[in-house]
């Protein structure tokens, strides 16, 4: 895998801003401005409603798993644009139907309900809109933290999907009606080209690219072996490994062909460093379906989507290297560990448990202790009774102090950090308060 430049980042960020003034000067250009003075909602509910359309196509390309984009921002950083978009144009939306309904019956005299209805049966592409914004509704409503907290990872992952059929139920009365589309040449070429772009970018790398790898490596279950109370490794073979573009510490989506339910992807990290024979997969038992990673049968075929994330040696300098690990967040730590060509002595992983029977992989991690010298040192206990990434036993010291006498170099080290994400947020914290460098400090949040 090659290193993405790190000016790609700043030119995507330039991009969306860029695409935000392309759609407001358009408007304007259309005489939004003057509509606007003369008097009435109208105008400012079509910029909304392009406001919305924009945000909501940027929100696609975001998560349609573009592989330079993946390595350019990382899927924790996508995410939080993913989310923050999303109820930006919700929102924004919202305005637009206010607005304009408002507007039009202002200039028609008539009322809000009677005018909403004549929208629905009279106007192109109306029914569709209203049918894609109810399922946009519930995808916002059950993206709500409250929300997400009370649904399976299976279910949100199933609801969420149809933020892709609301998206394309609710834009095309734009197409066919929208003003600000149809007024000008460039408005409609600006437009017809986001709109393909983005469904482009889906189909190639949410559909076509994992179909493609699915069929070209066809991964199967070598073996399934128990680490510890609900902790699973699935072995995987295929054909062609050496090609596929994983690395230490990423993480792909995973369908197990086993019976009903395969459909419900799940995302687990690769827990051993790929060297092109075989995969392997670590898998705690959360309850939300993973569990029947335990009762696989040697020759299970699985459907994969990635690799996904950039918590790998990919910006590796050498030198000292410390790993924080919490929980199942171990796993990608784990091949890590097998692939930077740190030297013997030069590295530290933390490992946080609640007790001596949470640690995994204690034949693997002792192996790396005698044979590379790694400083396997264990963090066992309750969590303490303030935000931290350390056990109560350490409360009465700061996160960063405890963090410089584990590691006292910790400052001039690389730091991967891969753990629930309060935790992972304070590990972070304590680093950065330690002197690591933003360039050098790498996480990925394990939550969804």
């Amino acid at each position: 895998m090659t290193t993405t430049p790190r000016w790609w980042a700043d030119a995507g960020r330039i991009g969306a801003a860029l695409s935000l003034l392309i759609v407001t000067a358009l408007w304007v250009s259309n005489g939004g401005v003057q509509q606007t003075l003369d008097g009435g909602a109208e105008p400012l509910g079509r910029l909304t409603g392009l406001w919305a359309s924009d945000l909501m196509l940027l929100q696609v390309l975001l998560m349609a798993r573009i592989p330079l984009v993946e390595r350019a921002f990382g899927q924790d950083r996508l995410a939080r644009w993913h989310r923050w978009t999303g109820f930006a144009s919700f929102h924004l939306m919202l305005a637009h139907i206010v607005l304009i309904t408002v507007g039009y019956a202002a200039t028609a005299h008539t009322g809000v309900p009677a005018q909403l209805w004549d929208f629905l049966v009279s106007y192109p592409g109306m029914l569709l809109a209203a049918a894609g914004t109810v399922l946009l509704v519930m995808v916002v409503i059950t993206s709500m933290r409250a929300a997400r907290r009370r649904l399976r990872y299976e279910s949100w992952h199933l609801l969420h999907l149809y933020a892709y059929l609301g998206v394309g139920l609710a834009l095309p009365h734009q197409l066919w009606t929208g003003a600000d589309f149809i007024a000008s040449p460039w408005s409609a070429a600006y437009w017809w080209t986001l709109y393909a772009v983005s469904a482009g970018a889906v189909l190639s790398y949410r559909l076509g690219l994992p179909l493609w790898r699915t069929w070209r490596h066809r991964l199967v279950v070598n073996r399934v072996v128990p680490e510890g109370p609900g902790l699973t490794s699935v072995y995987l073979s295929g054909r062609d490994l050496d090609r596929l573009p994983a690395r230490a510490g990423q993480f792909f989506q995973w369908r197990f062909l086993d019976g009903p339910g395969w459909s419900r992807a799940h995302p687990y990290s690769l827990s051993a460093t790929p060297h092109g024979h075989q995969l392997r997969i670590t898998v705690k038992d959360l309850g939300d379906g993973s569990a029947r990673v335990a009762t696989l049968r040697p020759g299970t075929r699985a459907v994969i989507e990635g690799p996904y994330g950039r918590l790998t040696g990919e910006t590796y300098t050498g030198g000292p290297v410390v790993l924080l690990a919490c929980g199942i967040g171990v796993t990608p730590l784990l091949a890590l560990l097998g692939e930077l060509p740190y030297a013997p002595g030069e590295a530290t992983l933390v490992y946080r448990a609640r007790n001596e029977s949470e640690l995994a992989f204690r034949s693997e991690l002792e192996w790396f202790a005698r044979h590379r010298g790694v400083r396997v040192v264990p963090l066992l206990g309750a969590r303490a009774d303030r935000p931290s990434w350390l056990p109560r036993a350490y409360a009465d010291d700061t996160d960063a102090d405890v963090l410089r006498q584990i590691a006292p170099g910790i400052a001039q080290s690389h730091v991967y950090v891969c753990g629930p994400e309060e935790w992972t947020e304070a590990a972070r914290a304590a680093a950065r308060d330690a002197g690591v460098p933003a360039d050098r400090l790498h996480t990925e949040l394990f939550s969804w």
